[in-house]
């Protein structure tokens, strides 16, 4: 042990990183010193300490500069120096997975793990395991068995961490060495406790019954060591979800929030806050044990307590209310994290009159927290405006001071994305939201937050009730900003003049001034707006300053199939759909919600997937994909097998994609089809089978359908049998036990072809509805109107229009999707394409009177028996 002790004087010389500039050339050259007889423990360990340290820099050794290094650091064996030993097994580990043979070392080590010196042991355990094969195991079997056993807490610890990355290895390491891992569980050494713990779960947890039963016996003896009862916590919460009672389970978990350990009772307070059924009345213990940890001396647990209920706030904002004393107490916290997540759980709980003050408290210490965390206060902000409306003035003039302070893109974009979310929700709130994002546009450093910006102006600015009073911060980009910049500026100011006439003497004049850029992109944007604009045709000026945006590759493989035709019918480019963007999911924590154009749509990585498919390419050749459903559920999810279904509707043809799983481990499924009973009028074309679907493994399975004549007939209901020959096999290695196997088939629930899955919603795309509206009744599109009542499931406006645009796959066109606080009635407007190209547009009146939701629904299409269908399905 006296080589581990070094002097005061010797930690204090030297500064900085001694090993910065090391190259790997000459720590290699060096290691040859390894092989000097007698070795030198002192300066090895100085050289293989560099060689580790360029490892773990992520330096790359060939295959030969390995095996030669592992090679000669098996050399240094025959000392007895204790650094240098454990450094010798630090370098084994690190080398084994590079070098080759490393086998030869075997020896050596199994000499160490059996020896009588416990500090050699443990290391020599973990550094056998990483060079231990299949085929090696039984060879130490008998010392690892030993090992877990051990009198020495840090040999049992290692030997039982050990077997764990051994499954890795031989998946039943973990079940042959229970019994051994049974008896370490009752060692009085805590982490001995865990680790067997870890082992035995990892033996039994193939069998349900099994960890059932090893919870069942741990929950009456109630672990010393505070790491397993953590670890048992999480498995009975991993139980809850797949036995049918958990009453006990529950009381085991709750009687946990009375631990002596601080640790055990918060996971029994998160486990309890993230169960997938939690209830108020559940959560109500585990928020008073957080409640208590708010008051800790202990930062860590501070902390945990006020970031859990800032989680739960979003789904139980009352539950947490009783905190909000002990939250208010943590705003003044010396750690910033801490009080910003207090400050932003109160902003989801408290209430109106509250958040004045709590907007002057946040902004005491804004600007000495980091990014990451003033993007989860604004996204608490985003939330409460929500929440309060009325308190949008107060709210978006502290979001404007925001964007005044330095900050990082992702949180200026998360500013940005709250003042419009917040325009989007209240009408009330367009005014001021313009006016601030004008005022950041200003000194914006991000061209491509000042685009879209732009962008957004563009598109409101020009139904503001001063529209003129935008001209100037927009023009001001073309004067000073680069050229994406300037590009989205000139595209603005276009947008403004096609939708308002008065501006557009004065707009010509400053498009005319943008034809001198030195930018191409701009010089042509202003030529090509000038020209349409000169025109003066204001009912088709709109749509081309503001063209729908396609998805290209749908518009490329549409072009190709039309050019492969004889080309006698114009080309339809309704049938393209409109290119899409993907939201990403909000991250509460840490992150703002991000909006990116996405390479390939959804329908165009099906189509990209069908078209690889010899029996449907020549189906769908001379067709485009109009849509893909959302997912159907054939089955529960713990069935023996799961089955899916993806329906891809295209103008005659519909496909049918089955995805299926087989969760049984020892079967092996063969000629996997989704038999189907063709509804009347339906013909079934084709069908592609799954030939094989091993174990947990996905296969896919199509049936093509086409769509009968009488299109009243295409709603229907469609029963389904999952057929199949089935093989027994060994569950271990999924080979197959007998040559033949045996017919069988699963029921699966029906499936249904629904008026949503025929039509396509295009949202606005440039459209003016209301010249669309009288263009095509002035058209000869038959019109259909009808008053409902809806049902009592559909309390509320928002409610209706949810349901409604998901009844008939129309997309809300305007924000009409969006209804006024407090509103009573609402107008909806609806467009989409059926298959086949027929142009769809519908109005909705929609009142509500004692929680009694009433509409008006009006329906224009080209093709008469499409607007029947239409109105005869909401009826």
């Amino acid at each position: 042990m006296n080589a581990f002790k070094r002097d005061k004087k010797e930690e204090e010389d030297g500064g900085g990183n001694p090993f910065q500039n090391l190259e790997k050339t000459t720590v290699l050259q060096e290691a040859r010193t390894f092989n000097d007889t007698p070795v030198n423990p002192r300066k090895c360990a100085h050289i293989l300490t560099k060689i580790l340290y360029l490892l773990n820099q992520g330096e790359q050794l060939g295959t030969m500069e390995a095996t030669e290094a592992f090679f000669a650091m098996t050399k240094l064996f025959q000392s007895r120096d204790v650094v240098l030993r454990r450094l010798v097994y630090l370098g084994i580990k690190e080398l084994s997975s590079l070098a080759e043979d490393v086998i030869i070392v075997t020896s050596s080590l199994t000499k160490d793990m059996t020896g009588k010196e416990d500090l050699y042991r443990a290391a020599a355990i973990r550094a056998l395991c990483t060079i231990t094969d299949s085929g090696m195991i039984a060879a130490i079997e008998r010392y690892m068995k030993q090992a877990i056993v051990d009198r020495s807490p840090a040999v049992s610890s290692a030997a039982l961490v050990s077997s764990l990355h051994l499954t890795n290895v031989s998946g039943d390491v973990a079940r042959r060495w229970a019994n051994e891992a049974q008896e370490a569980l009752n060692s009085n050494n805590v982490m001995v406790q865990y680790h067997a713990l870890g082992v035995l779960y990892q033996a039994r947890k193939a069998d349900k019954h099994a960890v059932i039963k090893l919870v069942a016996k741990l929950m009456r003896t109630s672990p010393k060591s505070p790491y397993a009862a953590c670890m048992l916590i999480r498995m009975a919460c991993k139980l809850l979800d797949e036995v049918d009672k958990g009453e006990e389970l529950l009381g085991f978990i709750e009687s946990c929030l009375r631990h002596k350990s601080e640790m055990v009772v918060y996971e029994a307070a998160h486990a309890l806050i993230n169960l997938g059924r939690s209830c108020t009345k559940e959560i109500a213990p585990a928020i008073s044990v957080l409640q208590l940890f708010c008051g800790s001396q202990k930062p860590a647990l501070r902390f945990a307590a006020v970031r859990t209920l800032n989680k739960v706030a979003m789904s139980h904002p009352t539950a947490v209310t009783a905190c909000n004393l002990d939250l208010e107490n943590l705003i003044t916290d010396s750690n910033r994290s801490i009080a910003t997540l207090a400050i932003t759980t109160l902003l989801k709980t408290g209430a109106e009159s509250s958040v004045d003050r709590l907007m002057k408290q946040i902004a005491t210490f804004v600007s000495e927290i980091s990014d990451e965390f003033k993007v989860v206060v604004v996204q608490a902000i985003r939330a409460l405006c929500q929440k309060f409306p009325r308190k949008h003035t107060v709210l978006m003039n502290f979001l404007s001071a925001m964007l005044r302070d330095e900050g990082g893109l992702e949180y200026k974009a998360a500013i940005a994305d709250t003042i419009i979310a917040v325009m989007e929700v209240n009408a009330e709130a367009k005014e001021a939201g313009l006016a601030h994002l004008c005022e950041f546009i200003e000194d914006c450093e991000h061209n491509s937050l000042a685009v879209r910006i732009l962008h957004l102006l563009g598109q409101e600015g020009p139904t503001s009730k001063q529209p003129s009073r935008y001209i100037r911060f927009i023009y001001n980009r073309v004067i000073l900003e680069s050229a994406s910049v300037r590009a989205a500026a000139v595209t603005a100011l276009a947008r403004f003049a096609a939708a308002c006439p008065p501006l557009l003497p004065n707009v010509l004049v400053l498009l005319s001034r943008c034809q001198l850029d030195s930018d191409d992109e701009v010089r042509d944007r202003a030529a090509y707006y000038c020209a349409i604009l000169q025109e003066q045709n204001e009912p088709t000026i709109l749509p081309l300053v503001q063209p729908p945006l396609l998805s290209v590759p749908s518009l490329e493989r549409a072009l190709r199939n039309y050019m492969q035709t004889s080309m006698d019918e114009p080309f339809d480019i309704s049938q393209i759909p409109p290119a899409q963007t993907v939201e990403e999911p909000a991250q509460v924590e840490l992150h703002t919600t991000v909006k990116q154009q996405s390479r390939l749509t959804r329908e165009e990585s099906f189509m990209e997937k069908l078209s690889q498919i010899p029996h449907l390419a020549n189906i769908i050749r001379d067709s485009s994909l109009l849509k893909s459903s959302p997912v159907s559920e054939l089955t529960e999810s713990e069935t023996e097998y799961n089955v899916k279904c993806i329906k891809h509707t295209f103008t005659e043809f519909l496909i049918l994609q089955f995805d299926c799983v087989n969760t049984l481990s020892d079967q092996l499924l063969e000629d996997v089809r989704v038999a189907v009973e063709a509804p009347e009028g339906y013909t079934i074309v084709s069908e592609v089978p799954c030939p094989r679907l091993p174990y947990n493994e996905l296969g896919t399975t199509y049936t093509v359908l086409k769509y009968p004549e009488d299109i009243y007939a295409t709603v229907a209901t469609i029963p389904t049998t999952l057929r199949f020959v089935a093989r027994d096999c060994d569950p271990a290695t999924g080979v197959p036990d007998a040559d033949q196997g045996y017919n069988d088939e699963y029921m699966l629930e029906d499936l249904e072809v629904t008026l949503a899955d025929q039509i396509r919603g295009i949202g606005n795309r440039g459209l003016d509805f209301g010249a669309a509206w009288e263009a095509a009744a002035a058209g000869g599109f038959t019109k259909l109107e009808e008053t409902f009542a809806l049902g009592s499931s559909v309390n509320s406006l928002e409610g209706a229009i949810q349901s409604l645009t998901g009844f008939l796959g129309l997309d809300a066109v305007e924000r009409t999707n969006r209804v006024q606080s407090g509103a009573a009635t609402h107008n909806l407007l609806l467009n989409g394409i059926f298959r086949g190209g027929k142009e769809v547009l519908a109005r909705a009146r929609l009142a509500i009177s004692d929680s009694q939701v009433t509409m008006q629904l009006t329906v224009l299409c080209q093709d008469a028996d499409v607007a029947e269908l239409i109105i005869s399905s909401v009826g």
